[in-house]
């Protein structure tokens, strides 16, 4: 009997599924039937041509924004930024760029690019792009006229500051450079810090290449020998890419054959588990992993499973909570859909998907998962790690809050600025290993400010300026008021030299990655970050230890 009731339940449940589905089908045919006939209604009897690409694109990025922010529509003209988000390769140039003061600026040439091997520098403005004005141009249209098939040409006028500084009265200057196929390294740069011991490796994105970039690192310290103690795995502000290049690279650590994540979706071919295939180059050197809020999809797949799997020691701050997987499918057109398929799990079994995009407020916004209602796991050796909300770091390093005399000086562009004065009148290389900013540097610094131009005070004089309007519309202002006004005003006047001093633990790593940008491009930014790296110092102290895991491993009764 009780067979039969089962049974029945279950017939019901499924005939309740597959009604629930065909109204849903049903739904979406009539509105792509109504749609299409708005369509046809408003070509044919508008007042007005309508602008077809501009509303449909509307239309498109209209139905996206109700999914996720993952889920995105390449048109033909996109496709080669698909392309690069999977191998890093693009036709151009090879500079990031920068909009300011109704320019476009070169804000820094990639290491053996053709922008770099004609002379591009940062700092440059750009006038001219072939017979093109910039001035007044959006970045991303400069970025578009830049880019082009490998082999073609395009002549570009800047203009340079400090020149004069360079030994040179021509600001203006011109350039002819060729296009190449450009491939942006995932591994900017890697060291051995002999000092402890320690092998350390940036990697900031998961291309097609990352695991070779990974190994060839691993291979060096591999050869160390009795010398290597352990090695750090720098994920800091990687915001993901390629699932498979993640499974590879925690390949390099675990045995062969360890399960790594598995991905289940609303149709069964998204259902799939992943494994290491690759016989591990460094199995048991201890290992720490540093991550923080923009550590986010494949580089938190690399991080999760090796804290669930116990080979790793994570340090830094939580985790971006990105647990969705994407994969794209061809449309119309050269056209292309990059859709998130389904959700990973790591080997403990928790997803750490952060924000429930299929559940929304009345308003649209979406809100992250609340501690309270995360689940506990366990990890291999029987410790307690959470779902939801990212990945919980073993080891906290939290970050100073940015102040807002930093804020000011990175908006303001007084860094960068000051960087590229500073390297035009010193154009001998530092120390890449070494600490670029001494006392005498930001001394330097520090006098290149100019108050009036920082406009530190801004928060300040417009709360007096608030204040004083309203005491007026009030009717409070007299002659007493007014005085007492103004010796408030003094008051809320920063002192910018001692808070330059004060702040200069915030202040100088921001300085010494843009002066070590100019001598070494990435490769000299990465490793002036090492060296200031407070996350960085903690995981040599914790591989030091015998058991790196040992504080938050569960204790014996």
């Amino acid at each position: 009997m009780a067979g039969a009731v089962l049974l029945l339940a279950a017939f019901l449940a499924a005939g309740h599924l597959s009604a629930a589905k065909k109204s849903h089908d049903a739904a979406v045919a009539r509105n792509l039937n109504v749609f299409n006939a708005l369509v046809k209604e408003l070509e044919m009897n508008y007042v007005d041509t309508i602008r077809t690409d501009e509303a449909f694109q509307a239309a498109i990025d209209a139905l996206l924004s109700t999914v996720d922010p993952y889920t995105e529509y390449f048109s033909s003209d996109d496709a080669e930024n698909l392309s690069r988000l999977a191998t890093g390769q693009y036709g151009g140039i090879g500079s990031f760029i920068m909009e300011r003061d109704s320019f476009t600026y070169i804000s820094g040439p990639f290491e053996g690019s053709p922008a770099a091997e004609a002379g591009l520098l940062p700092g440059d403005r750009i006038l001219r792009i072939d017979s093109i004005d910039a001035k007044g141009m959006r970045s991303d249209k400069v970025s578009k006229a830049l880019r082009g098939q490998p082999g073609t040409k395009l002549n570009l006028r800047v203009w340079r500051p400090y020149t004069d500084l360079r030994g040179s009265s021509d600001s203006i200057l011109d350039f002819t450079i060729e296009r190449r196929k450009l491939s942006t390294p995932s591994v900017p740069y890697w060291t051995f810090d002999s000092v402890n011991g320690i092998g350390y490796v940036r990697l900031t994105t998961y291309i097609d290449r990352s695991p070779a970039e990974v190994q060839e690192a691993l291979e060096a310290f591999k050869a160390k020998g009795d010398a290597l103690k352990g090695v750090v795995l720098d994920l800091s502000a990687n915001g993901g890419g390629l699932v498979e290049s993640a499974v590879d690279i925690v390949g390099f650590f675990v045995p062969k054959g360890t399960e790594v994540l598995r991905t289940r979706g609303r149709a069964g071919s998204a259902d799939r588990v992943y494994r290491t295939s690759r016989t591990p180059i460094l199995p048991d050197v201890p290992l720490a992993v540093i991550i923080d809020g923009g550590s986010a999809s494949s580089s938190e797949i690399t991080a999760g499973s090796l804290q669930d799997l116990d080979r790793a020691v994570l340090v830094g701050t939580r985790s971006f909570g990105k647990g969705l997987v994407q994969g794209t499918r061809a449309l119309p057109y050269d056209s292309y859909l990059k859709v998130t398929t389904g959700k990973y799990y790591i080997p403990s079994g928790r997803l750490i998907q952060a924000i429930d995009y299929s559940h929304r407020n009345p308003d649209g916004s979406v809100a992250r998962v609340p501690d309270s209602l995360t689940n506990v796991f366990r990890t291999k050796g029987g410790r307690e790690v959470r779902d939801g909300g990212g990945l919980t770091p073993d080891i906290k390093v939290d970050n100073e809050n940015t102040t807002r005399l930093l804020y000011e000086l990175v908006r303001g562009n007084f860094i960068f600025d000051f960087a590229n004065r500073y390297v035009a009148a010193h154009p001998e290389k530092p120390d890449m290993e070494r600490e670029m900013v001494t006392d005498e540097v930001y001394s330097e610094f520090k006098a290149s400010i100019d108050p009036v131009k920082l406009k530190y005070d801004k928060v300040g004089n417009n709360l007096i300026e608030r204040l004083d309007t309203i005491l007026k519309d009030e009717g409070f202002m007299n002659d007493s008021v007014r005085q007492q006004l103004e010796v408030l005003g003094k008051l809320l006047v920063h002192d910018l030299d001692a808070d330059l001093d004060a702040y200069r633990g915030q202040i100088a790593p921001f300085l010494a990655g843009e002066l070590a940008d100019r001598y070494y491009f990435e490769r000299g930014r990465s490793a002036q970050n090492r060296l200031n790296s407070k996350a960085y110092a903690a995981a040599v102290e914790a591989l030091k230890q015998k058991d790196p895991l040992a504080a938050t491993r569960p204790k014996k009764k």
